[in-house]
C-alpha cells in the first residue's frame, strides 16, 4: 500500500480538525472563565509561588500555554504585570500544560472515544441554541472536546501503518540509531514542528501517535517533547514583537527558562529517562523500552516530571533570569510620535477589558501631565518648570511676569482634540465591544468623566487667559494683584495634583488636594467682598470688575475640575478587581 497525497491530506486534515476542536474548546473556557482568571492575574503580587499556581490553574482551566502566554505578555505590555510576576505565572503555564498529554493519553488511548465524540457533539450544539451566553459556551466546550477527541481518532487512523510501509520504518531506523546525534535532532523536529503548528498540544498528540504505531522510540519521543518546549515560546515571542520592551522581556523570559530547561536535561538525560522508565512500571505498565503501547504513559510523565523539576530549580532564580533579560532587552522610553498621536492606544489594548481599561488610564494621564498641565500653566505665564520645583508659590507669580502668549485654542487643536476624540472611541469600543463587569464599566466611566472634564478645563482656561495676560504687568496694581492671586491659586492647586500623581499611594498629597478644593469653595464669597470693596473704593474699573467677577468663577471651576480629574485618574484603586476607592 502506497502512502500518496490523498493519504497526506487525510493526515494534515486530521491535524487540522484535532486543532479546531482544541481551539474551539479553549476559546469556551476562556470565555468561562476569562473573566475570573484576568481579574487574577491583574491582582497578582510578587509572590513567585502563587504566580507559578496561577499560572498552573489559568492553563490547566483553558488547556493552552500559549494563550496564558499572550495573555500574560499583553499584560505586561500594559504594565499589569512585572517581569517577575510574568515569569512565575509563565512557569505554571509550563506545568499546566503537562494536563493535555494526560487527557491524550488516558481519553486518546486508553479509553475509546470514537463511541460517544459524535453523541457529545449533538449535546453541544443543543445548548448552544440556549438564550445564556453561559450554556451556549458551555456548548461549544462540549462541541470543541468532542471534535478534538474526533481529530485524534482520524489522526492515528491516518498514521501509516508499519507494518504496510517497511520503507518508512527503515528510513526513521536510519535517524534514530545515531546515539545523542539523533537525539539533538528529533529535538529540532519537536521545536520546529511546534513553531509551524503553533500549538504543542497538537505535536504531542502527533509524538504520542507515533510512539503508540512504533514510529520512533522512547527516547526520541521524549527529545520531541524537549523540542515541544523550545517550539512553544515562539507565539510569544511573535507576538511581543510588535509591543513594548516590557512584553518583550517576557517573551525572551519564555525562552529563557524553557532553553536552560532542556540544556539540563539533555545532561541528565538518559539517567532522567531511566528514572521514567522505572516509574512507569511501578505504575502498572509495560516498560517503554519494551512496549511501544506504554510509550505515551511514560512520555506523559516525562513531560510532567520535567517541567515539575524544572520549574521547582528555576524558580529560586527568577530574579536572576529577570536581570539576565533586563540586559538583552533594555529599557525604551515611550517611542516619539506626532504630538497629536496615542502613546498607548491601539488595536492590541482591545483584546482584554482589563488592557483597554489600563490603556484608556495611561493615554488620559499621559494626556493630563503633559498637554492639559502645559496649556493650564502657559495660560498663566508660568513655567511648568516652576511648577514642579521647590520654589514657594508666591515667589513664582513674582518671577512670572513674561507674557507667554499661549494660543489656548491652537494647543487645544494640535494636542488634546485627536487624543481627546480617541479616548472615547476606544472607551465606546471597549464597552460595547467587551464583556465588562460592573466595577469596569463605572471604571471606564470614570476615564471618560475626566477627560471631559479636562476639555472643560480647557475651555475656562481659554476664557481666563485673555484677562490674565492683560492685566499681567497692568499699571493698576489693585487688578494685577487679584489676577496674581488667581494665578497663585492654580499655581498650588497645580503642584499639589503634579505630587499626587507622582505618589498617588501617599497619604499625604491627596488631603491636601481636598483642602485647596474647599479652600477655593470659601474663597469665593470672600473674593466676592473683595471685589466690590474695590469698586466702591473706585479703585478698578466697572470693566475690570466685571471681568474679575467672570475670572473668579473660571479659576474655582478650574480648581474644582481639576482635583476631580486628579481623583478619578489618580484616587482610584482595584478598579480593575472590581474594589473601587471612593473618594
Amino acid at each position: 500500500m502506497e502512502y500518496g497525497l490523498t493519504e497526506i491530506l487525510q493526515l494534515l486534515g486530521s491535524l487540522g480538525l484535532f486543532l479546531f476542536g482544541m481551539k474551539v474548546m479553549s476559546d469556551a473556557l476562556i470565555s468561562l472563565a476569562g473573566k475570573k482568571m484576568r481579574s487574577i492575574l491583574a491582582s497578582m503580587t510578587s509572590n513567585r509561588f502563587l504566580g507559578v499556581t496561577t499560572g498552573f490553574l489559568i492553563t490547566s482551566l483553558i488547556q493552552s500555554s500559549s494563550a496564558t502566554t499572550l495573555m500574560v505578555v499583553s499584560f505586561s505590555n500594559a504594565s499589569l504585570l512585572t517581569l517577575s510576576e510574568s515569569i512565575s505565572v509563565i512557569m505554571g503555564a509550563n506545568i499546566g500544560t503537562t494536563i493535555t498529554a494526560w487527557l491524550i493519553t488516558i481519553l486518546g488511548f486508553k479509553i475509546s472515544m470514537g463511541s460517544i465524540a459524535l453523541p457529545l457533539v449533538g449535546f453541544g450544539v443543543l445548548l448552544t441554541f440556549s438564550q445564556k451566553e453561559r450554556t451556549k459556551d458551555w456548548g461549544s466546550f462540549v462541541i470543541g472536546f468532542a471534535v478534538l477527541f474526533i481529530g485524534l481518532q482520524f489522526l492515528k487512523d491516518s498514521m501509516p501503518n508499519i507494518n504496510e510501509h517497511p520503507g518508512m520504518l527503515e528510513f526513521f531506523k536510519r535517524y534514530t540509531d545515531l546515539g545523542f546525534l539523533s537525539v539533538l535532532l528529533f529535538l529540532l523536529i519537536g521545536t520546529i514542528l511546534t513553531m509551524v503548528i503553533q500549538s504543542s498540544s497538537a505535536t504531542m498528540a502527533l509524538t504520542l501517535i507515533m510512539t503508540a504505531q512504533g514510529w520512533i522510540p522512547f527516547q526520541m519521543a521524549a527529545a520531541m517533547v524537549l523540542g515541544e518546549n523550545i517550539g512553544t515560546t515562539i507565539t510569544a515571542n511573535i507576538a511581543s514583537i510588535v509591543a513594548n520592551y516590557q512584553a518583550k522581556r517576557t517573551a525572551r523570559a519564555h525562552l529563557v527558562f524553557n532553553v536552560i530547561g532542556v540544556v539540563w536535561m539533555l545532561v541528565f538525560f538518559y539517567p532522567f529517562l531511566r528514572l521514567i522508565a522505572w516509574l512507569t512500571v511501578w505504575l502498572g505498565s509495560e516498560s517503554p523500552y519494551l512496549s511501544a503501547a506504554a510509550i505515551p504513559v511514560a512520555i506523559s510523565l516525562f513531560h510532567t516530571i520535567f517541567n515539575l523539576v524544572n520549574t521547582f530549580l528555576l524558580i529560586w532564580f527568577v530574579r536572576p533570569i529577570a536581570r539576565f533579560v533586563k540586559k538583552v532587552v533594555p529599557e525604551k522610553d515611550i517611542p516619539e510620535k506626532e504630538i497629536d498621536q496615542p502613546k498607548f492606544l491601539n488595536k492590541k489594548v482591545l483584546r482584554y477589558p482589563e488592557t483597554a481599561i489600563a490603556a484608556l488610564e495611561k493615554e488620559s494621564k499621559y494626556l493630563y501631565e503633559n498637554a492639559l498641565f502645559e496649556i493650564v500653566s502657559h495660560a498663566m505665564n508660568i513655567h511648568r518648570e516652576d511648577i514642579t520645583s521647590n520654589l514657594k508659590a508666591k515667589k513664582i507669580i513674582a518671577k512670572s511676569k513674561e507674557d507667554l502668549e499661549a494660543n489656548v485654542r491652537e494647543l487645544y487643536l494640535t494636542k488634546v482634540k485627536k487624543i481627546y476624540g480617541l479616548i472615547i472611541k476606544y472607551a465606546s469600543t471597549t464597552q460595547s465591544g467587551l464583556k465588562l463587569t460592573e466595577a469596569q464599566n463605572e471604571r471606564i466611566a470614570e476615564v471618560r468623566a475626566a477627560n471631559r472634564k479636562m476639555a472643560e478645563i480647557i475651555r475656562d482656561v481659554g476664557e481666563l487667559q485673555r484677562n490674565v495676560s492683560k492685566y499681567l504687568n497692568s499699571d493698576n496694581h489693585h487688578i494685577q494683584k487679584e489676577y496674581d492671586r488667581f494665578r497663585k491659586k492654580l499655581t498650588k492647586v497645580l503642584r499639589a495634583i503634579y505630587l499626587f500623581a507622582k505618589l498617588p499611594e501617599s497619604l499625604e498629597y491627596y488631603p491636601k488636594l481636598l483642602s485647596l478644593k474647599k479652600e477655593a469653595q470659601k474663597d469665593m464669597q470672600q473674593e466676592n467682598l473683595r471685589i466690590d470693596k474695590l469698586i466702591r473704593d473706585d479703585l478698578i474699573t466697572v470693566d475690570m470688575a466685571s471681568s474679575l467677577v467672570n475670572d473668579s468663577d473660571h479659576v474655582n471651576s478650574i480648581i474644582s475640575k481639576s482635583i476631580i480629574v486628579a481623583e478619578l485618574l489618580y484616587a482610584r484603586r482595584d478598579t480593575l478587581m472590581g474594589n473601587g476607592m471612593n473618594t
